[in-house]
């Protein structure tokens, strides 16, 4: 792995995490197949941190909260 990868990685807890609880993605990075990037997009992805995932857990909240105010009326 080189050497600024493993710096990102310092500096962001979450991927280090995710790299450790999925260790597999060390082989890819020492064989050049990935990129932190890519790394980066797929744990978005698996902890759902994309804004479209965060826009859906607004909209389910919003409508959690209306049914609940429908069953009070």
């Amino acid at each position: 792995m080189q050497l600024i990868t493993q710096m990102s990685f310092k500096n962001n807890p979450k991927d280090y995490l995710h790299l450790k609880e999925n260790s597999y993605y060390i082989k890819d990075f020492n064989r050049g197949t990935i990129d932190f990037k890519q790394f980066q997009e797929k744990m978005k992805t698996v902890y759902k941190e994309r804004v479209t995932d965060k826009i859906n857990n607004v909209v389910e909240n919003i409508d959690l909260i209306s049914s609940v105010l429908n069953v009070l009326k």
